[in-house]
């Protein structure tokens, strides 16, 4: 498939539930939302046949997407039946990482091969505040057990200078201790997030040389990476910042979304 920019589209996001078990601040509302009908919502079968369609026009990686995925009963069926499919090279998730571990061998044997968390502080007190949950171990717990079996991992951190803004050095310091990409992501001005002050890019990462020394721009990747990722020496993965609002990147994008309601 090619859009009207001649672009190849090639990535499907797929989102499987509108539901979440967590209430971060920036995203829910504090009087929660009205969540879609049982009936309104695709079945596994629904999606698997888009997803079939998809691949039949050239899609060949994909990711699941919530709400948190990790809620969607049989997720994981859903998944080793697409990674069944031939022209299927990637499947990715992203996850608020609660659930994965509990879940995380049955998803590899299944054919996840990547996965994205998000994780906007080390500290359980703010982790909750955040989040409405003290659930900071079970995601770090994610984390561990995602390297252990050989799954790409990826933090995702929304800077808020409300919530977590003397997080960011800490943050980073996961790719100093593992194997992982750090991804500091600007705040978008929508929803809940216009209650709040983002981050820019540029502070972030003067804040980082600050602390551990000049960095490296790594090279790119894809011409499609939303990410611009950098280098710090002794780090074992690397720093990453998306930033929609300083550095606009949709003139690469090569995705489509398939929403919870088709």
């Amino acid at each position: 498939m090619k859009d009207g920019f001649g672009r190849e589209i090639n990535y499907l996001r797929i989102s499987v539930t509108d539901k979440c078990n967590l209430r971060c601040q920036y995203c829910m509302p504090s009087q929660g939302v009205d969540y879609m009908p049982h009936e309104a919502v695709l079945t596994l079968e629904e999606i698997y046949r888009v997803v079939r369609i998809m691949e039949s026009l050239g899609v060949r990686k994909l990711r699941f997407t919530g709400g948190e995925p990790l809620v969607r009963k049989n997720l994981v069926k859903l998944i080793g039946d697409v990674n069944g499919l031939a022209g299927i090279r990637d499947i990715a998730m992203t996850t608020n990482g609660v659930l994965l571990k509990a879940k995380i061998d049955a998803l590899k044997d299944a054919g996840l091969k990547r996965v994205n968390i998000s994780l906007d502080t080390r500290d359980k007190n703010v982790f909750e505040r955040i989040t409405g949950y003290d659930g900071l171990n079970c995601v770090l717990e994610s984390i561990d057990a995602a390297l252990e079996r050989e799954i790409q991992v990826k933090l995702n951190c929304v800077p808020c200078r409300e919530l977590n803004a003397s997080e960011i050095e800490t943050l980073a310091a996961l790719a100093q201790e593992k194997d992982v990409d750090v991804r500091f992501i600007e705040l978008m001005p929508i929803g809940c997030g216009k209650e709040f002050h983002g981050i820019s890019s540029e502070e972030i990462l003067e804040r980082l040389e600050c602390r551990y020394g000049t960095a490296k721009r790594a090279p790119d990747a894809k011409k499609s990476e939303t990410a611009q990722y950098y280098l710090f020496e002794g780090f074992r993965g690397r720093v990453g910042f998306i930033s929609p609002m300083s550095h606009k990147f949709c003139s690469a994008c090569n995705r489509v979304r398939l929403t919870v309601e088709g």
